[in-house]
């Protein structure tokens, strides 16, 4: 097995890899669908934001209590039963379409889409650091990457040609189906190969021992605030693309559409690049995140679209290998039992960076520039960085084991 694809000599992750591109396929397929059918009946973009909004809205008040839940019991419990309730969910929205109900039927449904969403992300981050033991867990987030990116192009261009062909309604059907994949995956691996990790004890469970956990690690902390500030100036390139495109490089929603390309073809470079790496450290993020900040407060410069573009692809590689990197040494650098926190604690940042930035970067596109926007957001990014590099030279503190397990084995 080429060291690109190390994590695919695995049984169980080949089966899990598997699912997941079928997965995500069907889930971006019914994202578009989705976001059609709003803006059809609505004519209005706010309301395909407040839809995205609603899908969100739950991570960030419930995120503590699902990493709790998923350090308690066994992941493959919480994972079955969110792709039954996600299935069931798809067959309502895809008999709501077909209705022609009314656009407020949807944003409850979407609401409880997120809400299982919430208390599946840390039980599928636990999961898939079952399936690969601790050495290929970084090459098996860098080919996740990889698969979200491949099935994002997937499920979009299918459902372009489904929604043309056979109507919206059959979307929501095949991603219902699509779930099937996972849940067959999971009935088809080997218990012997798994990689289990520790359960939280009692004196351990719980949102506070969590908390508790995460404010005596500087290395986590950091990484949670530089995550926070590169996810919301740094990564919400859906508003600032389209204003450059709309502004400054004069190309309207053709110009749009190649950038969105460039940036695509971006974040699959940024996923093999990151499979290839043996090592993923935090000097590594460190220097991404410098240079995919410098390179955005010079695009912010850029008065032609292929000079534009030609930021954008490096961008969007550097974003992923961030992103992976990031993945990796939160869940390498913290105990097993505290693994669904720390990870739930990453998704609530992820939600709250997105509802912050999106809206403050459009508020900096409409009161300074679209170019400013990305000037003052880099500007901002970079300074994070450094500050980000600053606190991690001062107090390290990388956990390298499981710290029940190092308790035994001291006893």
């Amino acid at each position: 097995m080429p060291p690109m694809f190390r994590a695919l000599a695995h049984h169980n992750y080949r089966l899990w890899a598997g699912a997941d591109l079928v997965s995500v396929t069907g889930t971006w397929m019914q994202v578009l669908g989705l976001n059609w059918v709003v803006l059809a009946q609505t004519g209005s973009a706010t309301a395909v934001g407040l839809s995205v909004m609603t899908t969100a809205l739950p991570a960030i008040v419930l995120g503590p209590w699902a990493g709790a839940l998923a350090d308690r019991i066994d992941p493959r419990r919480v994972i079955i039963a969110g792709h039954v309730g996600h299935a069931a969910l798809a067959l309502i929205l895809a008999l709501v379409v077909a209705t022609d109900a009314p656009v407020a039927v949807i944003y409850p449904l979407t609401v409880l889409s997120g809400l299982i969403s919430v208390f599946e992300g840390p039980a599928l981050g636990r999961f898939g650091a079952m399936v690969v033991p601790r050495e290929h867990l970084g090459n098996a987030l860098a080919l996740g990457s990889l698969i979200n990116s491949t099935g994002r192009v997937l499920g979009m261009s299918a459902a372009g040609l489904l929604a043309a062909t056979v109507g919206e309604p059959t979307l929501f059907l095949v991603n219902a189906v699509s779930f099937g994949a996972v849940l067959l995956a999971i009935a088809l691996m080997r218990p012997v190969e798994l990689h289990p990790l520790t359960t939280s004890t009692p004196d351990r469970a719980g949102i506070r021992a969590g908390l508790r956990y995460l404010s005596r690690r500087r290395t986590l902390l950091t990484l949670l605030a530089l995550g926070f500030v590169l996810s919301g100036l740094g990564r919400n390139y859906q508003v600032t693309m389209a204003a450059m495109a709309d502004g400054p490089l004069g190309s309207g929603a053709t110009g749009y559409g190649v950038l969105s390309a460039v940036f695509a073809v971006g974040t699959v470079l940024g996923g093999l690049i990151a499979a290839r790496l043996r090592e993923l450290t935090l000097p590594l993020l460190f220097g991404a995140a410098a240079i995919t900040s410098c390179l955005q407060a010079l695009s912010g410069l850029s008065t032609s679209l292929i000079g534009f573009a030609a930021m954008i692809l490096p961008i969007a590689a550097g974003a992923v290998l961030i992103d992976t990197v990031s993945s990796t040494r939160l869940q390498l650098d913290s105990a097993g039992d505290m693994r669904g926190r720390v990870l739930a604690a990453q998704n609530v940042v992820a939600a709250a960076a997105g509802a912050v930035g999106a809206p403050l970067l459009g508020w900096l596109c409409e009161h300074l520039s679209p170019g400013m926007a990305l000037v003052v957001g880099g500007s901002v990014t970079l300074a994070a960085t450094l500050l980000a590099i600053s606190a991690s030279r001062r107090a390290p503190d990388t956990i390298l084991v499981d710290e029940p397990a190092l308790a035994t084995a001291r006893a």
